[in-house]
């Protein structure tokens, strides 16, 4: 089993490596002066079940470049199977066609690393599940379900919370956490009555006198997640926290956050975060690692990774 690394998320590789008791595999990932991506792998790999830890955050096209190559770089240097570690899988958010004449990207990357050569894919709360089913090789979508749940039970008196989907498509996801945490559930129902005025939140469900959790897979711009904060409040809720599983967080999202009312802001570490996240004062990190490397491990050994979940 060896681990190759990418530059997209270089301290969750190094985590993942630290939990398998593994060193990190030498390789070279670097570019020439007109910024063209330039692999050399230095170790030995041939008939080896080699695993590349690359998160396709931003600069997103920069990083999925540097996935194909390495994998083309392994694929030459014989490598016996290649698993493609994706913790963020970019892309993700165009899985159809929302109007005439436009792309389905995710699709197209799907068969850009299929091409490749990789044999198989990890990765992590997907955006939409249907996306497994975009790869002619086997995909594993993990859950963070199990590591957020740990950390709000540690953090939050489960009597009082009440988990909370941010749109009417997140349900299935905050209802999973909530199920966990044995939690009532409610929903933010956003609509804009037509086009140019403010979006209305409705609240399906009684929040008076809760500790609101929102619950989602990415935050971007993070406007859904401070509006709802603020339409939670205003219906009676005591303080609004949020975790999310991918902290994109582009732009000016980190300081809309920190302006925010909501409470925290949890997020893992499947996207390095930036010194602007680091310094934030409501947002804290909780690590994904030990989860992604036990799978990784499971996958070695050819064990059961659905069965991290029951």
């Amino acid at each position: 089993m060896k681990l190759v690394a990418g530059n997209s998320n270089r301290a969750l590789a190094e985590a993942i490596a630290a939990y398998l008791n593994l060193p990190l595999t030498k390789s070279v990932v670097r570019r020439f002066a007109d910024m063209e991506v330039f692999v050399e792998i230095q170790e030995n790999v041939r008939g080896e079940d080699v695993f590349v830890i690359q998160s396709t955050s931003y600069p997103a096209n920069d990083h999925l470049m540097e996935l194909l190559i390495i994998v083309d770089a392994l694929k030459r240097a014989s490598a016996r199977r290649i698993t493609a570690v994706l913790p963020y899988f970019g892309y993700a958010r165009q899985d159809r066609k929302p109007g005439p004449r436009a792309p389905i990207s995710a699709k197209l990357v799907a068969n850009l690393i299929t091409t490749a050569g990789v044999d198989r894919v990890l990765t992590l709360d997907l955006h939409a599940g249907q996306i497994q089913g975009f790869f002619d090789i086997p995909t594993d979508n993990l859950f963070a379900a199990p590591v957020l749940t740990r950390d709000i039970e540690q953090h939050y008196d489960n009597g009082k919370t009440m988990i909370v989907s941010p749109d009417v498509g997140g349900v299935v996801r905050a209802r999973a956490i909530a199920k966990r945490i044995n939690a009532d559930l409610a929903i933010v129902d956003k609509r804009r009555e037509r086009a140019g005025e403010s979006e209305v939140m409705n609240i399906i469900g009684d929040v008076k006198g809760r500790s609101c959790i929102l619950v989602d897979d990415i935050v971007d711009s993070a406007g859904t997640l401070c509006n709802a904060a603020e339409a939670l409040l205003k219906q009676g809720a005591t303080d609004v926290s949020a975790y999310v599983t991918h902290g994109v967080l582009s732009g000016g999202a980190v300081a809309r956050v920190s302006a925010s009312q909501l409470k925290e802001l949890v997020i893992t570490d499947s996207i390095q975060a930036t010194e602007a996240v680091r310094v934030a004062h409501n947002i804290r990190t909780v690590t994904i690692a030990p989860l992604i490397g036990e799978a990784m491990r499971r996958t070695a050994e050819e064990r059961s990774v659905s069965s991290l979940f029951d």
